[in-house]
């Protein structure tokens, strides 16, 4: 299986940095990297985009994720976004892109403070994606994979809640 990784940053990939005391989006593939060394049956190609926390994004940036998937050979692709607007660039991928299928993930709690969350939601978006499914846009985020439209992170408990 071939799949295309777009990492766009967000809290999936933020560190600890210690000289200036804060969480911050790292640049590269460490998170990644140590999800993908024990996947020997799919190859991976990864974009690394706008590496930035989600609450900064703009449309021009959503755009460029646009772009990036519809000019790449892939049809499968995994997306890692930031979870405060996950909701808002998956819906604008669904409206620009109908003939891939595409799945959202992300992490409330950097992989580099606490791995189960980040691979978890990783996991279940590649698995997702072997299984017979078709084209659409999906978030993969604690526990489920649904189409982008039904799952809802609810601030007040802290998780992602399938809407019907």
């Amino acid at each position: 299986m071939d799949i295309l990784v777009i990492n766009t940053g967000g809290t999936f990939n933020k560190v600890y940095n210690p000289l200036n005391g804060k969480l911050e989006v790292a640049k590269g593939n460490n998170s990644l990297n140590k999800i993908i060394s024990s996947c020997h049956n799919v190859n991976f190609e990864i974009k690394n985009i706008i590496t930035k926390d989600s609450l900064d994004f703009t449309d021009a940036d959503r755009q460029e994720i646009c772009e990036v998937i519809k000019y790449n050979p892939y049809d499968k692709v995994i997306i890692v976004h930031g979870t405060d607007t996950i909701d808002l660039t998956s819906s604008f991928i669904k409206r620009e892109i109908d003939n891939k299928k595409i799945v959202f993930t992300g992490a409330m709690v950097p992989m580099s403070i606490e791995e189960s969350e980040a691979t978890m939601n990783f996991s279940m978006a590649l698995g997702f994606l072997n299984g017979d499914v078709e084209n659409g846009t999906y978030i993969s985020m604690h526990g489920v994979v649904v189409d982008c439209s039904k799952l809802v992170k609810n601030r007040e408990l802290g998780q992602f809640l399938i809407q019907e």
